[in-house]
C-alpha cells in the first residue's frame, strides 16, 4: 500500500509577457518539437498584427475568440459489440463537456483551423483566424463547432447509452411485506405436509 499523499492537480502556468494562462495554454499546443521560445515568437508577432487591425489589446481578442467557439456538448465514439464473426458498429455518444475540457477543445480548433488557412506564415494564419472567431466571421474553429453541434443532434438517440459502472445486484434485496408472508407461510404448509406423512 503507497504512503504518498493525493497527487496535487497542476495548474497551468502564466506565460512572461502577457502573464496570462490563457496564452500558455495556446502556445502548449501549438508548440512542435518542443521549441516553445519559437511558438511563443509566433503569438506575440501574431498579437502585433491583431493590435494594428483592430487597435485592441490581443489577450482580450484570444480570449473572445475562445469564449464563441467554446462548445457545449462533445462527441466520443463508442464500439458496441456484436456476435462472432461480425464486426462492432462505431456510433457517436454525446456528452456534457467540463470547462477546463472544452477551452482546450476551442484552443486546439483555434489552432487547426489556423493551420488550414491559405496564407505564407503561421503568424499572418493565427493572427486572422482569431480575429474573425473574435467577430464571428466565417471561420474553419466556428465551423468545426457547428458541425459538432450537428454531428450531437443527429446521434441524440445514443445519448443513454453512455458507459456505466456494472453494480452487481445484491443478494439481500428488500422484498415487499406481501412477499415475505407467502413465502413464510409457503415453508409452513410445506413442514405441515411433511409431518403428516411421516
Amino acid at each position: 500500500m503507497s504512503r504518498r499523499g493525493p497527487a496535487k492537480k497542476e495548474t497551468n502556468k502564466f506565460d512572461p509577457f502577457c502573464h496570462s494562462r490563457v496564452v500558455n495554454m495556446l502556445v502548449n499546443r501549438m508548440m512542435k518539437h518542443g521549441k516553445k521560445s519559437l511558438a511563443y515568437q509566433i503569438f506575440y508577432r501574431a498579437g502585433i498584427d491583431i493590435r494594428q487591425q483592430t487597435k485592441q489589446n490581443p489577450v482580450y481578442v484570444l480570449r473572445q475568440a475562445i469564449s464563441r467557439v467554446i462548445p457545449g456538448v462533445g462527441v466520443k465514439t463508442r464500439k458496441r459489440k456484436r456476435r462472432k464473426g461480425k464486426t462492432a458498429k462505431v456510433y457517436r455518444v454525446p456528452i456534457k463537456l467540463k470547462f477546463s475540457q472544452a477551452i482546450l477543445l476551442a484552443i486546439r480548433w483555434l489552432i487547426g483551423g489556423s493551420r488550414k488557412r491559405s496564407g505564407t506564415s503561421m503568424i499572418s494564419q493565427l493572427s486572422s483566424e482569431l480575429i474573425d472567431a473574435s467577430l464571428k466571421k466565417r471561420c474553419n474553429s466556428i465551423r468545426k463547432k457547428e458541425e459538432t453541434l450537428k454531428m450531437a443532434e443527429s446521434s441524440r438517440t445514443f445519448a443513454h447509452s453512455r458507459r456505466k459502472k456494472k453494480i452487481k445486484k445484491k443478494l439481500t434485496e428488500k422484498k415487499d411485506k406481501k412477499e415475505i408472508k407467502k413465502e413464510i407461510e409457503g415453508k409452513k404448509d410445506k413442514k405441515e405436509i411433511e409431518g403428516k406423512k411421516r
